[in-house]
């Protein structure tokens, strides 16, 4: 009998613990829950009536009323009933005496057990081992009694035998039963209240923008809440599991296992700003860290609540920036709606004199110089309103009262119902800005050593004294003189000698004619003497021009002095009348140049006129011409690129320059051609061909990504540009090609400009509008005029090859790229340098600011194909 006591207290013990379990387990699944208990506490009911043991003859005694006690107390209706209903089930079929008996204990088990139940849910016992106890030992004496109530008089003395050892095991067995069921459905209790609880964290933290980590004293991530994944610094998005050794680098990780350490050994956490290469982008991240008093996985952990402060970040820097831009070098003010002065900058007070103290509160009528009418200012004012911006060119006073020019940028700034609230101005002093200018246009028309007109400003003049000849019926001339053995003076001399002497034959030449004539120095020992109204006879304007021209070989023989020594020269004359008013400059001086020669190969000191059979040079024009309407027709035209480079990045673009592949002749520059192209009215269809080829390779160009960033420049003629239709035909060509406007450079002469600057100015305002941008070619040997550059909408200067040639010999042409260099900076503009031969001119050049350059330096002119090898495009495709 106590080995049946025993077994069926290790059944109890087993209960408890197979219950637990099922508790835990069905924790997640209330429901099913339900069925299993009623199954389990069934089940062991009837493993406990399997091992009984016998009181009587069909009156077994085991444990299963403990069982259907606990499970009515823990189980509740439903499960109980199920249990007990299996037990009976199986008490039935066991048969025998004890059925009824065994019937009534399991019902009685039950329901004492649903009352214990009942009265813990009504508050009116607790559930504990103390108010428990009565009732377990109720249980047990009630099944005895019932047992003894079956039992004959004769063999109820053998159950009080039993009874004692049966209580003191079943009732501690019962009750540890219900204490381990107790601490299970406390358990499950808890383990809901922390679910829900975790549930409604990561609802909570899911719902903020921010990224929750929990990570170990190693930085390592245990944990993560990201309610934005693109936020995540994995490539993968998985964060969890590794270190931020892993996912930083390694400067940053060891700022962040600092910061760390410092929320670890801090009472109060700690803080950390840092930016990081994220799946959304590079972000900037603010972090809070904090330690948890509880190990996480068994080590010191921190719990780091992280924000995407980039956009804060951004409007931050923004203020900043804006700030120290209004401390510019330009001065600032801004006004009211009614124009009253709020605020002004250093450099305001700079250029002025006038402090903050002393204009606040003031209309800018104060600064005015009395220079401009009302109508200036109604104009002024209209733009403003109607356009909500003003610049240009002003007269203002200082404070001391002198006036000086300024440039003046007014902008309107409107409120939210777009009403004007404030007005914003920049002045900029650009009385330097004009010196500079001056000098530049000096410059650019006089030649540096002589001070005498230069060849372009000859041109000019040569036009002028046409143009008056007829009008009035007189004829001019053109002398060109080139001084015999000088070449020999400067290699016994010196350099310093030869300049003396043409300074000296400048003045000669300057004396010796009328100060209506110009007298003119092409370059080395090159003069031409343009003379105007000689007579409107040929005979007598031919005779007076030979009079003359002997007369200045009579000046140029006379000794030059040079210290102790005296030198002997003599000059070579070609003459040549302007009869021919079709005829340009360059097609005259030509003519007179070939008429020098003549005279310089008859011997020195001779003068000649220009021969009517130096007009097979013009036969020859005409034959070309037609050449380059038939190579036009058959497609021989092309565009080859010069690469254009900058002093530290390489390749950065090219320019796009005409070529002619001739059938006999191979592959000509446009010096064989584009002058005859330019006379015989062909620039136009020229120009439309190298624009349409041109885009053609941009647009294949952008398809390869070693020229992502490559720009290609392209020249437009004066006969282009104030073409009806130039603007269409330019977008049109854009749009049939697909090429990016961004990547088309327009180079404009400054000469082509001054023909109609309004319209010049209208229509590169439109085309930029389109992202096309513009560069002055040629840049300092034209006009240059300051007033017209700062209304230009222009990208870029292109320093002329003439200054860049002569470097780093020629001081005057290093004078004039400084100018350029200087002027640029003030209009922010590009510069770059053409005709770039060698290093020394390279770093020149760089040393003065000027880091774009092109020339035979880095590349002569190539095909697409050349180019694309030098950018690495082959490869990279």
């Amino acid at each position: 009998m106590l080995l049946s006591i025993i077994e069926q207290a290790v059944l109890l013990l087993a209960l408890g613990w197979l219950l637990s379990v099922n508790v835990r387990k069905g924790a997640y699944h209330p429901r099913l829950l339900v069925l299993t208990s009623g199954f389990w506490f069934g089940l062991i009911a009837i493993v406990c009536m399997l091992m009984p043991f016998t009181v009587a003859p069909g009156v077994l005694l085991d444990a299963r009323n403990g069982v259907l006690f606990v499970a009515g107390l823990f189980a509740g209706p439903v499960s109980a009933a199920l249990a007990a209903l299996l037990a009976g089930l199986f008490r039935v079929w066991l048969g025998g005496e004890g059925v009824v008996p065994g019937i009534i204990n399991i019902v009685l088990s039950l329901l004492l057990g649903l009352g214990v139940r009942h009265a813990v849910d009504r508050g009116w016992m607790q559930l504990r081992l103390i108010p428990v106890l009565p009732a377990v030992v109720a249980l047990h004496l009630a099944v005895l009694g019932a047992i003894g109530l079956m039992m004959s008089p004769e063999l109820r003395p053998q159950l009080l035998h039993l009874a004692w050892p049966f209580l003191l095991v079943m009732v501690p067995l019962t009750l540890i039963l219900v204490q381990i069921l107790k601490d299970a459905e406390q358990r499950r209790r808890e383990q809901q209240a922390l679910r829900e609880s975790e549930s409604r964290l990561r609802a909570i933290t899911s719902a903020l923008p921010d990224l929750m980590f929990v990570m170990d004293e190693d930085g390592r991530y245990l944990e993560v809440v990201a309610s934005n994944p693109d936020l995540l610094y994995a490539a993968d998005g998985q964060v969890v599991g590794k270190t931020v050794t892993e996912l930083f680098e390694p400067e940053q990780a060891e700022a962040f296992l600092g910061f760390i350490r410092r929320a670890l050994s801090s009472q109060t956490g700690s803080s950390l700003i840092y930016q990081l290469d994220t799946q959304g982008g590079r972000r900037t991240f603010e972090s809070l860290a904090r330690a948890m008093e509880v190990p996480f996985a068994h080590r010191r952990a921190v719990v780091i609540l992280t924000r995407d402060i980039t956009q804060r970040v951004k409007n931050e820097t923004e203020l900043r920036i804006a700030a120290v831009a209004f401390e510019t070098v330009q001065g600032m003010l801004v006004t009211d709606e009614h124009n009253r002065i709020l605020r002004v900058n250093q450099a305001f007070t700079d250029i002025t004199g006038y402090t903050p103290e002393e204009v606040i509160g003031h209309t800018p009528a104060i600064f005015s110089s009395g220079q401009h009418g009302p109508e200036f200012y109604r104009q002024m004012w209209q733009s403003i309103t109607q356009r909500g911006h003003w610049q240009g060119e002003i007269y203002n006073k200082r404070k001391s009262g002198h006036l000086y020019p300024q440039w003046l940028s007014i902008s309107a700034v409107r409120d939210g119902e777009g009403r004007i609230s404030h007005y914003v101005a920049s002045i900029s002093d650009i009385t330097q800005r004009k010196k500079d200018a001056e000098q530049i246009n000096h410059l650019a028309f006089y030649d540096a050593l002589t001070g005498l007109p230069n060849r372009r400003l000859l041109a000019e003049r040569i036009s002028q004294v046409q143009a008056a000849g007829h009008r009035g019926g007189t004829l001019g001339a053109l002398i060109f003189i080139d001084l015999d053995n000088f070449k020999d003076i400067n290699d016994l001399w010196g350099l310093p000698v030869g300049d003396q002497l043409l300074q000296q034959a400048a003045q000669r030449l300057n004396k010796a004619v009328r100060e209506t004539d110009t007298v003119a120095r092409l370059g080395g020992d090159e003069f031409v003497v343009l003379l105007g109204e000689l007579s409107s006879e040929p005979g007598q304007a031919a005779t007076r021009l030979e009079h003359l021209a002997h007369k200045l070989l009579s000046v140029l023989e006379q000794p030059y002095v040079h210290e102790s020594h005296i030198l002997r020269g003599s000059a070579s004359m070609g003459l040549v009348t302007l009869a021919d008013h079709s005829l340009s400059a360059d097609e005259l001086l030509q003519q007179a140049e070939l008429a020098m020669y003549e005279a310089k190969s008859a011997g020195k000191g001779k003068i000649r006129f220009f021969d009517p059979e130096m007009q097979e040079a013009v036969a020859e024009r005409l034959r070309l011409e037609e050449d380059i309407i038939r190579g036009m027709e058959a497609r021989e035209f092309c565009v080859y690129f010069q690469p254009q480079v900058d002093h530290d990045k390489g390749i950065i673009g090219a320019e796009a320059l005409v070529r002619w592949r001739h059938p006999q002749r191979g592959v000509l520059a446009p010096g064989a051609f584009i002058r005859v192209a330019d006379e015989a009215g062909l620039m136009n269809r020229i120009d439309s061909i190298v624009l349409q080829r041109a885009c053609e390779q941009i647009a294949s160009w952008s398809r390869l990504p070693a020229f992502a960033d490559f720009t290609v420049s392209i020249n437009v003629s004066a006969a282009q540009l104030y073409q009806p239709g130039f603007i269409d035909d330019v977008l049109e060509v854009i749009k049939l090609t697909g090429a990016d406007p961004a990547r088309i450079k327009l180079e404009l002469t400054e000469s082509m400009l001054l023909n109609d600057m309004p319209k010049a100015i209208e229509r590169m305002r439109i085309l930029k509008s389109h992202g096309i941008r513009f560069a002055i070619d040629d840049f300092g040997t034209g006009y240059s005029s300051l007033h017209y550059l700062q209304q230009l909408p222009l990208d870029q200067l292109k320093i002329d090859q003439s200054f860049v040639r002569v470097l780093p010999e020629d001081e005057n042409s290093l004078s004039i790229i400084q100018a350029i260099t200087a002027m640029a900076r003030s209009l922010k503009l590009e510069v770059i340098a053409e005709g770039v031969e060698n290093q020394a001119q390279r770093a020149l050049l760089h040393a003065n600011g000027c880091s774009l350059y092109q020339g035979y330096l880095f590349s002569r002119p190539e095909p697409a194909a050349v180019i694309e090898r030098m950018m690495g495009a082959e490869e990279g495709a």
